[in-house]
């Protein structure tokens, strides 16, 4: 297995010097990602209706599956034998895994959190189950993803500051085990043999928690930087609170960011979090929001937010988004992607999942020019003043 300080390295290649944010590039062993970067959510080893062809001439860089459910369906032993998530999936690109931990918060019934890890009941059919930081571990190298996340907890949005601050140091210590899991494997596999079944090194991303809390956010990122090789990510935040709040977060870590690898904040994705974002010096970012509200209907735009079932497109016989180059803005209209999504037919929620996709990545490659010509305030205040900026609500 090759080196992984030589497989992986991020690269900034531009600094605006109207705002700070930054373009940078991100090398793993399945291609070099362009960043500020979009993940599309194939949560299931898929991206919901779309083919791994059409995710690549949507533009996507890197797709992002989810360890819990994989784990549940078809199980990390199926993927692993069938040569990890590239082969099974048939996606040539780099793939990040999540480490499950949000889900077994949040899906699973019953859990119990201790600082062994956490024991859950399947959402699918109620059996139990333990996650510990080892476990999930073992479970995301066999996935063979090119990045994985450790193991945290995930405090709700509404936690006290004493909760907070236990699930804190809870993900610290979790995180040195993962370490430690991590490198005891690689070990194995130089030295005894042991087969991964795929050949590749894998990054894992430490997360920063910290709730709503600035301080803690702070005490967080300072304990979480001494363990970060080459990306770091930041959890428990798009998690119920107000934007605003999101933003205050990110504007208390941003000066002590990291300047020589990529910076992950997880589980955002709506228009107006991903240009705020990168503007707080974020460079990836990942969301089920625009594939999710695509299965009901509604798309993103340039015009704004058409939610193509109302009424009002049932003669409207435009393209869904005259700026958009992806086939289903080339090809159909809205009156005719009503007629699909009101019917439920496939090919409808495939068509709106394929645009918002699109429509997302085309987004990120703006803000990337944007930066490059160092106008990025001046993007970000036109885009704040347009038809684009609230798409969603909260």
């Amino acid at each position: 297995m090759k080196d992984i300080k030589k497989t992986f390295s991020y690269k900034t290649l531009h600094t605006c010097s109207q705002s700070g944010a930054r373009v940078g590039e991100y090398t793993t062993p399945h291609g070099t990602i362009q960043t500020p970067v979009f993940m599309p959510v194939g949560t299931l080893a898929t991206v919901k209706s779309l083919a791994p062809y059409e995710l690549d001439e949507s533009g996507a860089e890197i797709i992002l599956s989810n360890t819990y459910h994989l784990y549940l369906r078809p199980g990390h032993d199926i993927v692993q034998k069938a040569g990890g998530l590239h082969e099974f999936m048939n996606w040539k690109k780099p793939i990040l895994t999540d480490s499950g931990g949000f889900q077994v918060f949040s899906l699973g019934k019953l859990n119990k959190i201790t600082d062994e890890g956490v024991a859950f009941r399947s959402h699918i059919d109620g059996s139990k189950h333990m996650f510990t930081p080892e476990y999930a571990t073992q479970i995301q190298q066999s996935l063979g993803a090119d990045i994985f996340m450790a193991f945290d907890e995930c405090a709700p949005a509404d936690a006290g500051e004493k909760e907070v601050e236990r699930a804190l140091h809870r993900t610290i210590a979790w995180l040195e085990r993962c370490r430690a899991e991590k490198e005891k494997n690689e070990k194995q596999v130089a030295t005894e043999s042991v087969a991964l079944n795929h050949p590749h090194p894998q990054m894992l991303f430490p997360i920063v928690q910290g709730g709503m809390f600035a301080h803690l956010r702070k005490l967080s990122l300072q304990k979480t930087l001494p363990l970060a090789e080459c990306g770091i990510a930041i959890g428990g935040l798009s998690v119920g609170e107000e934007k605003p709040v999101m933003y205050a977060m990110l504007d208390a870590l941003k000066p002590n960011l990291p300047q020589n690898m990529p910076r992950y904040l997880m589980g955002v994705g709506s228009p107006d979090c991903l240009a705020e974002g990168v503007l707080r010096g974020i460079d990836m970012f990942d969301c089920v929001l625009s594939t999710r509200i695509a299965r009901n209907g509604t798309a993103f735009t340039s015009q704004g937010k058409v939610v193509v079932r109302n009424a009002i497109y049932k003669e409207d016989f435009t393209t869904l988004d005259p700026n958009c180059n992806c086939y289903a803005c080339k090809n159909y209209t809205k009156a005719y992607l009503r007629h699909l999504i009101n019917c439920d037919e496939i090919l409808g929620h495939r068509m709106l999942t394929l645009h918002n996709t699109t429509y997302l990545i085309n987004l990120m490659k703006h803000i990337r020019v944007a930066i490059l010509e160092d106008r990025y305030l001046d993007f970000m205040r036109d885009f704040r003043d347009g038809p684009e900026y609230t798409q969603t609500g909260r």
